[in-house]
């Protein structure tokens, strides 16, 4: 994939977080069918990370491997989250299954990424996060983030 070669690793990442947001919260848009579209889009993101496991295995530099291997590390827990998702039974952008999840959007009003979770609203602060391993989210992950991010949204961290 040229896009992965041609951007930095962060902005790749970023836009993959927004990219999901987006396609889960359009298969969870109309209740009659999320279930089978949830399925669909876990099918599709399989596919996806078989095609950057396929890039890896092709000729890269140093630089775009760490990039390759950060962005798969995020898009498998993206994929566990959506089958995450259909084993709840998610049938709307509401459940909780789905609003505990670290959700990126783009906001046009204000012309930045938002990033949210359950209550919590934060303006996505941009930090570099440099070109390194990343850290493979589990469950315990998620629910450290949920904590976090509530206590930082209410002011207590």
């Amino acid at each position: 994939e040229a896009w992965v070669r041609e951007y930095p690793g962060q902005m790749i990442i970023s836009a993959g977080c927004m990219v999901w947001t987006t396609e889960c919260e359009k298969a969870l848009s109309d209740p009659d069918t999320a279930k089978t579209a949830v399925r669909t889009l876990k099918k599709k993101w399989v596919s996806y990370l078989s095609k950057l496991v396929t890039l890896t295995r092709s000729k890269l530099d140093k630089v775009n491997r760490k990039k390759v291997v950060a962005l798969i590390t995020i898009e498998v827990h993206a994929r566990d989250s959506i089958d995450k998702l259909a084993k709840a039974g998610c049938t709307a952008p509401t459940d909780f299954e789905w609003v505990s999840q670290l959700r990126f959007y783009w906001d046009q009003e204000q012309d930045d990424c938002v990033v949210k979770q359950v209550l919590s609203v934060f303006s996505y602060g941009y930090e570099y996060q440099g070109n390194n391993g990343r850290l493979v989210v589990t469950p315990l992950t998620d629910r450290c983030y949920m904590t976090l991010g509530a206590a930082m949204f209410t002011r207590r961290g």
